[in-house]
């Protein structure tokens, strides 16, 4: 799949197959985020991936909007040493990992983590240091459906010059 079609295909998926990943695809995803842009070149990310069931049913568990993570083969967390840009940073490196999770033929979801009320609690479920910040919180896996959210045109938002 080339870059292009990747983004304009991706969709956020919540129904997965219970199918594992290989690891090498996930370091390869985990990679990708790696790679993101990053501000000033701190490179604050952190990517903790949970494959562990009790830990994903845990962390879904305790989230507003992402209870179906725990149907998901892999949750990937997303943190950010606090640094004046890690949530720019960290969204960079969830974005990177969405479009390579579907160049890889999976699908994904982000569930937002900075300033939720649970940030914390997640952060210590997994074990992360005092001083990181939650970013986000990806849910991984096969397909089981195919979304296929209407999204605006082009004219809905494109301005030239000026808004």
């Amino acid at each position: 799949m080339d870059a292009i079609e990747c983004l304009k295909t991706r969709r956020s998926v919540r129904q997965y197959l219970a199918d594992p990943i290989d690891a090498a695809i996930l370091e390869d995803i985990a990679e990708c985020g790696r790679m993101a842009a990053t501000a000033r070149n701190i490179q604050p990310v952190h990517i903790v991936i949970i494959t562990n069931p009790e830990l994903k049913s845990a962390v879904a568990e305790i989230t507003d909007h992402g209870k179906f993570m725990v149907n998901a083969p892999v949750c990937i967390v997303i943190l950010g040493e606090d640094t004046k840009y890690y949530l720019e940073d960290g969204c960079a490196a969830t974005q990177n990992i969405l479009l390579a999770a579907k160049a890889h033929g999976l699908g994904s979801c982000w569930t937002a983590g900075d300033k939720k009320p649970y940030a914390d609690n997640i952060r210590k479920m997994i074990g992360a240091p005092d001083g990181f910040k939650l970013v986000s919180i990806i849910a991984l896996g096969k397909t089981a459906t195919e979304p296929t959210p209407v999204k605006k045109s082009l004219s809905e938002v494109l301005h030239w010059e000026k808004f």
